[in-house]
Parts: structure tokens; sequence; C-alpha cells
């Protein structure tokens, strides 16, 4: 059976009452009509009618034209028992072509009969409405309870609630948040979806809590993810101390990257702030970070020169709490930095390589052909980088997909110094790839006489082996 053309439109699918306690709550609800032929009848019923008054409870819409109605909550002792949604409350609008025979307005009781005596084969169509209870007593009450879910859910539904505080009841609001037990995360909600207060980073009563963890402006800033605000501190007093540390030895930077906020942490590390200071327990920002599998922040960390080797009092490294805490993908892989140990070494970067080095970077890293760092350096010939690698420890006979030792790229390079250095290391001057071709081989079919020459006289097999198809 074809679903029938839908006959009016309502502009919102909920209906949303602004709550308040012992007096009445109006919403109006706007309905817009999609027939161009003629009048449109509707009718309003409410699974609550012992709640709910509708005014008017029925109507005419004109063709394409609008009509509303206002739902009154009646006055309510207590609080909905579910909110925002209230699963238990919804409403149904009857909808049907009018005969378009009169344009004088109809009353309500007439078009509840017609209605009534309209036969069972005659086309009608509904609309089915959700009720939802907003404003800011409840939005007060959820925070009260620390109840996050709730008050997420408030704010998304009226978005203009916390533009709409007073800043009396906007400081009252972020006071109540700050008296729970654990209050980081429902302040940090708040200020996020828009709560302004300017005495969250002043004196007074809001203030001592701050106070009272050895925090600062910028550590309050920090920790609850106003990057502006630190622009502005430190705009207006650039000698602020971006290093400044609470009660736990914590600076801004370990607020920030604890709680992913990772633009906060951007401007305080360009600011200048030390990437890899310690707090009293030994723990770095980064280490914060790993710790919390924060991908995006440890990218940005370790961009900046954090050190992933750092150890905390206890021995344990960012490097290795990540790994205890199972974030191998998305955090201990970037710390290894073996992406970059390979690119330093394709593009002969040895400064880079060197602080990689420094840092712990992962040597044995490969890419999708197998290729390591040593591979690349051979292949292209840079020697020195040859030698650095190998001082680190990376398998002088490890093999890429296709079998070739690093002794194969280098004399593929070219290059007969980047061959010594790997010899003089002690490589196998007969290492074979897969096809059986050996790095003396590859010197007489690329035309390299000198180089055959001088594997040959370090021992490179004169009787070459021969080559698998």
């Amino acid at each position: 059976m074809k679903e029938m053309e839908r006959l009016a439109e309502v502009t919102e699918s909920e209906i949303r009452i602004d709550f308040s306690l012992n007096c009445k709550c109006r919403a109006t609800v706007s309905l817009r009509s999609l027939c161009a032929a003629s009048p449109l009848a509707f009718k309003v019923q409410t699974s609550s009618p012992n709640k709910f008054l509708v005014n008017p409870p029925a109507g005419l819409i004109a063709p394409l034209s609008y009509a509303t109605f206002q739902v009154i909550l009646k006055p309510q002792s207590q609080l909905p028992p579910t909110f925002p949604r209230s699963p238990s409350d919804r409403f149904l609008i009857k909808l049907a072509q009018f005969p378009p025979n009169s344009s004088n307005p109809v009353p309500s009781h007439s078009i509840n009969s017609w209605f009534s005596s309209l036969p069972s084969s005659a086309s009608t169509h509904n609309l089915k409405l959700k009720v939802a209870f907003v404003g800011p007593l409840l939005l007060r009450h959820s925070v009260a309870r620390g109840d996050s879910d709730a008050v997420r859910n408030l704010i998304k539904r009226q978005r203009s609630l916390l533009a709409d505080l007073s800043p009396n009841e906007a400081e009252s609001l972020l006071r109540v948040a700050t008296g729970l037990a654990n209050p980081d995360g429902m302040v940090h909600l708040l200020l996020e979806a828009g709560l302004r207060v300017e005495e969250a980073l002043g004196s007074g009563n809001v203030d001592q809590r701050w106070a009272s963890k050895g925090w600062d402006e910028l550590h309050v800033a920090a920790a609850f993810d106003l990057a502006d605000d630190i622009l502005r501190l430190l705009k207006t007093n650039p000698s602020w101390p971006l290093d400044s540390r609470d009660h736990k030895g914590r600076t801004p930077l370990h607020l920030a990257a604890d709680k992913g906020n990772i633009k906060c942490a951007r401007v305080l590390v360009e600011g200048g702030a030390n990437v890899n200071g310690r707090c009293n327990d030994g723990r770095t920002p980064l280490y914060r970070a790993a710790a919390n599998g924060d991908r995006r922040m440890v990218e940005m960390l370790v961009e900046m020169g954090a050190d992933p080797t750092i150890a905390d009092d206890r021995g344990r490294s960012a490097l290795s709490i990540a790994s205890d805490e199972g974030h191998q993908k998305e955090v201990v892989e970037i710390m290894e930095q073996g992406e970059e140990v390979l690119d330093a070494a394709r593009h002969g970067d040895v400064k880079k390589l060197e602080s990689l080095l420094k840092r712990g970077a992962n040597v044995e890293y490969r890419d999708q052909y197998g290729l390591t760092a040593l591979h690349a350096a051979a292949m292209k010939g840079h020697r020195e980088m040859v030698w650095m690698l190998t001082e680190a420890g990376l398998d002088l006979e490890c093999e890429d997909e296709e079998g070739h030792a690093p002794l194969h790229m280098a004399v593929g390079s070219g290059d007969q110094e980047t061959i010594r250095v790997l010899l003089n290391k002690g490589v196998n001057v007969n290492a074979t790839n897969k096809k059986g071709a050996t790095p003396l081989y590859m010197a007489r079919i690329l035309g390299y006489d000198a180089i055959a020459d001088f594997l040959v006289t370090r021992g490179a097999m004169s009787c070459f082996p021969v080559i698998l198809s």
C-alpha cells in the first residue's frame, strides 16, 4: 500500500517545556500545512490529560499556511522523574483535509465532532510528538547530582540555555559544579558548552577551590580548555611563569595534556613551556597523555620535542606506561618514531637522526616493503647514517620483503664507502636475496666494476649462484 502523502509538518519533533515547580509551564507548537487544495483540520491528543492542557485542542489551517497551539503543563510539585526526555508523555496530532466550504472560523468542538463523524475509510495523517523537559532548574539539579549525561542532553536540546543565564546565575551554577567531589569533568563540560563566568579566573569564592590546589590562572585555563584565556594572559603579562607548579608539582601543560586539551597544550608549548617538565612523581606531560591513550596529544607533544624515555619515580616512561595500558597502536608506535627514523635515513638528516636516537626512537621500524632505516640509508649512499644506525644496534642482515640485505642496497647506491662501512661492521659479503642474487652479482649487472673488484677482495664469491625464477 502506498504511503499517504504528508499533509503537514511541525518545526520540532519534540515539545520542549521550560520546567519550573508549582507553576504553569507553556510551550508553543507550530504546524505548517503542505496541502494547497483545501484547509486542514487538526486535533491534538495527549497521553497524559491529567498533566497537560492544549489550547486550542483542534482547529483549521489554511492551505499552505501555519497554525499554532499551546501545550500547558499543569503546576507540578515535584521534578519530572526522568528528563530531558519523558517516555510517558506523548502527543498525537490527527490531520485530515477539511471541505473548503467556509472561510469562517470553525469552533474546536465542531472540528472534534467532525473528526468523530469521519468514516473509517477516510484518509487521515498522524504526527507524533515527544516531550522533553528543559530549563535552568533542571540544569542546576543535574549539575548538583554530577549527572553529565543529563547536563549534556539539556544543553543540546536548549542551545540558548547557558547563554540566557544572568551573570549571577552563571556564577551560582559554576559554584555548584565546583562543589562536587570530582568537579573537573563537570566544570569542563559547562565551560566548553559556553558558560562564561569572569569570576572563574578571578578572586572570590569560586577561585578558592583552585587556590586550594595551588593553581594559578594559567592552571585553571589549561585544565578547562580555555585557550583564548591563555593567550590573553600571556599577551597582557608576557613574563607570566609558564611552568608554575601546583601542590602536586604539575605545570599548566601537565593539566592540559592530562585533560586532552590539545589547543591549550600547543599554545603553552609554543609559548615556551617546558615540554619535558616533571611533576612531583616524576611524570611528564607526555607520560599523562600516553597513559590516557590520547593519540592526538601524543603526536603533538612528540612533534614538539617531548622525550618518551624519561622515567618517573617508579622507573616507568611514557613508552612503558602506554604499552602497559594496551595503547600499542594508538600511541606506542607514535612515540617510537619509527617513521621519522626512516624518513631521516632517506634524506640523510644526521642531526634529526641523532636527536631521534637520543630519545630512544625505534630503529627496527619497517615500511610496507620491509625496508628499515638501514636499508634506506644504504640505498641512498648516506655512509654516515649507515654507520650511526649500525652503532645503534640495528640488525646488519635485516631483509626487506624481497630478501635484500642492506649490503645489496649499498651496492645499488654505487657508493663504495658506504659498502666499506658495512663490510667493516662484519656483514655477510655473500648474502643472497630471495632470487639468489648476491651483492657481487648485482655489482656486475649494474656495471659497477670497481665495486665488484672491491667485493672480491673482501671475500665475495667469484662464482655466482643460480638465479631462481
